[in-house]
């Protein structure tokens, strides 16, 4: 499966995402490779991180040197795409051949407003396609103090956008995955029982309800 992690705004968390997603992947014995678009190479540079300190498994990082949608077609198992609006081309090749994209929304106003116009991208990339992929957007560095009502007041606005689904879990703002940047680790890697673990697995497991880490794949029935 091709999954495309995309946004029109920076600052978004989608290397976050694809490199604790891609790892998570790794955790349940899933092949997985991953596909760094953003010129600013943020995934790319982690990647690199993780090899340097030989932590296991790597993590496999391409980026964009031949026809995109060829490469993408390559690979067996699951693809990640992180691609921003800083690579415009980029990002329509990989809507155009994606199965799933996932959108990661800060809770603010004008984050809705920019996954509002980041779908009538997506419906540009699509036009003339018979094929099109499941749209799905969360709340990502999402408040943690219950009394602030932004990351709530954002899910409802998504939830109002016509052509995607929402998902009820959510990613909080926290150190642990700034740290898992830094550190070439997964949140999950750097503290197992934190917060951002538990969050995460449940965030993971929406996404990929079939895999288990520790586990394969269940075999359809």
């Amino acid at each position: 499966m091709i999954t495309v992690v995309a946004n029109l705004k920076g600052g978004s968390g989608k290397s976050t995402v694809v490199f604790n997603l891609a790892l998570w992947l790794q955790s349940c014995a899933q092949p997985v490779v991953t596909y760094d678009l953003d010129p600013q190479c943020t995934l790319a540079d982690v990647g690199a991180v993780r090899r340097e300190e030989g932590y296991t498994p790597p993590l496999q990082v391409y980026q964009q040197d031949t026809a995109l949608p060829d490469q993408l077609a390559y690979h067996p198992g699951e693809v990640l795409v992180d691609v921003g609006a800083a690579n415009m081309a980029g990002m329509r090749d990989a809507l155009s051949v994606a199965d799933r994209v996932i959108i990661p929304v800060p809770p603010s106003q004008p984050d809705v407003w920019a996954t509002q116009r980041f779908l009538g991208i997506v419906e540009e990339a699509l036009a003339g396609k018979d094929r099109r992929p499941q749209i799905q957007a969360f709340v990502n560095r999402a408040d943690t103090h219950r009394a602030v009502r932004e990351s709530d007041e954002t899910e409802e606005a998504l939830g109002m956008l016509e052509g995607i689904d929402v998902l009820p879990q959510r990613l909080c703002q926290r150190t642990l995955y700034r740290r898992s940047l830094s550190e070439g680790l997964a949140v999950f890697e750097l503290s197992p029982r934190s917060k951002a673990a538990e969050e995460f697995h449940d965030f993971a497991n929406a996404l990929y309800p079939d895999y288990r880490p520790g586990r394969r794949k269940r075999n359809p029935a």
